[in-house]
């Protein structure tokens, strides 16, 4: 059901009141400005980049907010990496790369738990199963969660990277490069994958929603030690866009139908059937997930040690400060 206008100047009405209530945030030690960033993948950072919600609450607290698109997780690890953003939307496998790499971040928030990836074949393919990719050009995004559920999809059948010709592109190119039958499959990322089925008639090869690894929001360590504070309003400020986007599921599919330039039947198969909004304290679920991983990570050796990785899992997550905003939400 979507919200009518009063309804929905309700919620943010309220949702501000909640993210100023006196004597709850302190104000931060002179930061003068942060940055975000916000992704098609993740529905929350759309609805609180709308509405304004995070600018206006860090504006109260003297901060200014700047907003950054990541196109994937790739990207969004980038910004981190750099230290350009303070906060970033990635797929926890992404995540716990780039941490068992030396990209000082934790996961605070689930903002997520998508099936946003599928190994995806154009209309026309007679491509049948897993095994029959042996030989063929796939697109993927390397180091985000479509690229780790292709190298887990190879590995069930018993084949690897070195048995097809990956083809590294950033999701959006990867759509456009299936649809022009210049790869065999690709593998897939929503809103683009919903997109492209709907559009273009792509389909599904094959999907597992276990091998999904969860929408995270991650912050850098020395940020977070720095300004516990800053991280509460932000963490705040996204159960509130959380909560909105369990409540208001047709509104949600809307605001990513606009910021992405995507008809609402595509946004509405993204979010009705795909995306769940489950608890968003980082814990034992995810890390299960995300754990799933690392016998990829390991066996195409993408990290310098391989026990580095189980070492990066197990100071990935730190729930911390979730349950503190949320209690004070």
């Amino acid at each position: 059901m979507v919200p009518t206008r009063r309804e929905a100047i309700g919620f943010a009405t309220a949702a501000l009141a909640a993210l100023a209530l006196p004597g709850r945030v302190r104000a931060a030690d002179k930061l003068d400005a942060i940055t975000v960033d916000y992704a098609y993948y993740n529905p929350v950072s759309l609805i609180l980049k709308q509405n304004g919600w995070l600018d206006r609450a860090l504006e109260a607290n003297g901060t200014t907010l700047s907003w950054v698109l990541s196109l994937g997780s790739n990207k969004a690890n980038q910004f981190l990496a750099s230290g350009s953003t303070q906060f970033a939307s990635t797929a926890g496998s992404a995540a716990l790369l780039a941490r068992a790499n030396g990209v000082p971040l934790h996961t605070v928030f689930l903002y997520s738990q998508p099936e946003w990836t599928a190994i995806v074949i154009g209309k026309d393919s007679k491509l049948s199963n897993l095994r029959e990719l042996r030989g063929k050009k796939i697109a993927a995004t390397r180091g985000t969660d479509p690229w780790f559920f292709l190298l887990r999809s190879l590995a069930s059948v018993g084949l690897t990277s070195n048995d097809v010709q990956i083809v590294e592109l950033q999701h959006p190119d990867g759509r456009v490069a299936l649809e022009r039958g210049q790869v065999d499959a690709w593998a897939g990322l929503d809103p683009h994958m919903a997109a492209s089925q709907l559009e273009a008639g792509s389909r599904l090869l094959y999907r597992n929603i276990a091998w999904n690894t969860y929408g995270a929001l991650n912050v850098r360590e020395d940020f977070l030690a720095a300004h516990p504070d800053v991280v509460r309003i932000v963490l705040r400020a996204y159960e509130l866009g959380h909560e909105y986007a369990k409540a208001h599921p047709a509104e949600t599919a809307k605001i990513l139908a606009n910021a992405s330039n995507l008809d609402v039947k595509v946004a509405d198969l993204v979010i009705d059937d795909r995306t769940r909004f489950p608890d968003p304290v980082p814990g034992k679920a995810y890390l299960d997930s995300v754990g799933g991983t690392i016998p990829v990570i390991r066996s195409e050796q993408l990290v310098a040690d391989a026990d580095s990785v189980q070492t990066a899992l197990g100071s990935l997550a730190d729930p911390a400060p979730a349950r503190v905003a949320l209690a004070h939400a």
